[in-house]
């Protein structure tokens, strides 16, 4: 059973504007922040934007003034709006919860493609 649930994902072409979106199941307890993180082939995962359930927002420097992270209307949802999307963007874009326990779930991922 999966437990975090991404859409949105895709193919555009640069500049181009994708959204995705994130639910967590209600098998997941005591969620205080939620967040997308992103690994191109060969590379790292690494912070792509964060959201904490007070709303504080968290940003890697890479995507400061496109992409905007905000909370979905129902519970534990994320979504993450992309816009001037760029050929460096490409990459599988995980959904990520943080528990108060210490832990941290994932969801399956969902690519993004940028190419002309």
């Amino acid at each position: 059973q999966e437990q975090l649930v991404e859409s949105g994902g895709g193919s555009v072409q640069p500049g181009g504007s994708l959204r995705l979106s994130c639910a967590a199941s209600a098998t997941i307890f005591d969620i205080y922040r939620m967040g997308w993180y992103r690994q191109a082939p060969g590379k790292q995962r690494d912070l792509v934007a964060t959201i904490t359930r007070g709303g504080v927002t968290n940003y890697a420097d890479s995507v400061k003034g496109r992409f905007t992270i905000f909370r979905g209307n129902a519970k534990n949802t994320v979504d993450l709006q992309m816009n001037s999307l760029k050929p460096e963007d490409t990459a599988v874009y995980y959904c990520a919860a943080d528990r108060l326990d210490g832990g941290r779930s994932w969801g399956q991922g969902t690519q993004v493609t940028v190419s002309s």
